[in-house]
């Protein structure tokens, strides 16, 4: 306990929603170190961005919005998105002065003596009168379980695992999962693979037509109605369908995306349909159903929030999700999460990340008046 050091505000995660709401507590009169502290528990700058494959290149991102106060400007579309968006991260770190400490793992979060909050970390502890999390998802792929899916003799990788399309040459891959991640795999890995196979729970949605202002508001809305009930937030990508661009009717044509039911089990030498389920198109029958053969599974199931850390301080609800209105959970107002379920996409995050300050503000000040 000698070693605490007490702030206004802890800031969790230093990717788009913890810079912008590092900069919005800036822009409020917060000085860092003295009044607020960012932890960020990657190695350097750029938050999940960092980790993404080299073949996601910046032109293939989808909506990277600019963090407030600083645009990012003449990026080269063929350089590696990790590139592109570390160094910007890293030039706004230091331009706005926000000091991020790393690479720093939160442990727990945990109630504290004095009504503050206890950040328990690698690197010490701190006490704080508030909180914003801005953990992403990255850190928790997920990973769906199937029968005999231990007894698969190839390599199974996630997502967050994928090392670019040449690592697949020759190879029969089974592409899982019917999001974003999923379709820009399959299109890159084909050229190089034996053969693909695209599974996903459910047929894909393509969305003809550009993405405008009141769809994008409506999207949201469902997003948020989730976190508001307490359930799990979906991501906005799975309530807005996937855009048809010209690489995904390339894709559609060439049969590459040719979606196929989601199997049934998986076996040492790939996958299986039983008879009484739907049948995928290709593949080799057998007595029981419909296999086909695999070297990879590579399962694009997408992530859950990282928010283990904040188990201590129960905020789950029973639907298993942090009930959350704007940014702050309902059942502690010292707690913001920011990229959290509607504000999860990079413009989100920026407007959630100004709105839990201009909160933070407020229930500060409420307690000030309260002690005077």
């Amino acid at each position: 306990m000698n070693d605490m050091r007490e702030v206004e505000v802890v800031v969790i995660g230093a990717g788009q929603a913890g810079l912008s709401s590092a900069h919005h507590l800036r822009r409020s009169g917060f000085e860092p170190d003295r009044d607020f502290v960012v932890l960020d528990h990657s190695p350097g700058p750029g938050g999940a961005w960092q980790f993404r494959w080299p073949s996601l290149t910046y032109g293939k991102v989808h909506g990277m919005h600019a963090l407030p106060g600083m645009e990012l400007d003449g990026a080269d579309p063929a350089r590696a998105s990790s590139e592109v968006i570390g160094e910007y991260f890293d030039r706004y770190e230091r331009t706005f002065d926000l000091r991020v400490r790393r690479p720093v793992d939160v442990r727990a979060v945990r109630e504290g003596p004095g009504g503050r909050l206890l950040v328990e970390t690698s690197d010490g502890d701190w006490s704080t009168r508030a909180l914003i999390n801005a953990t992403g998802t990255w850190d928790r792929p997920f990973w769906p379980r199937y029968p005999g899916q231990e007894t698969f003799r190839g390599r199974q990788l996630h997502t967050a695992q994928y090392p670019g399309p040449e690592a697949f040459a020759g190879q029969r891959v089974v592409v899982v999962g019917g999001g974003a991640s999923g379709t820009q795999h399959l299109l890159e890995i084909a050229p190089y693979a034996a053969a693909t196979t695209w599974v996903t729970r459910r047929p894909p949605v393509f969305r003809e037509g550009p993405f405008d202002e009141e769809a994008g508001r409506a999207a949201v809305a469902l997003v948020e109605e989730r976190v508001r009930q307490g359930l799990p937030p979906r991501s906005v990508v799975s309530v807005t369908g996937l855009p048809l661009n010209d690489a995904i009717r390339r894709g559609l044509a060439d049969d590459v995306l040719d979606r196929q039911p989601m199997f049934d089990r998986i076996t040492p030498e790939g996958v299986e349909w039983a008879r009484e389920s739907p049948l995928p198109e290709r593949g080799r029958e057998f007595e029981g159903g419909r296999r086909v053969a695999a070297d990879v599974i590579l399962w694009a199931t997408g992530f859950r929030p990282a928010v283990e850390h904040l188990a201590p301080l129960r905020l789950r609800e029973p639907g298993g999700g942090i009930r959350v209105e704007g940014t702050r959970a309902v059942a502690d107002p010292r707690i913001h999460l920011v990229g959290y379920g509607p504000s999860a996409s990079t413009i989100g995050a920026n407007r959630a990340g100004r709105a839990a300050v201009r909160d933070i503000r407020r229930l500060l000040a409420r307690e000030e008046r309260a002690a005077a």
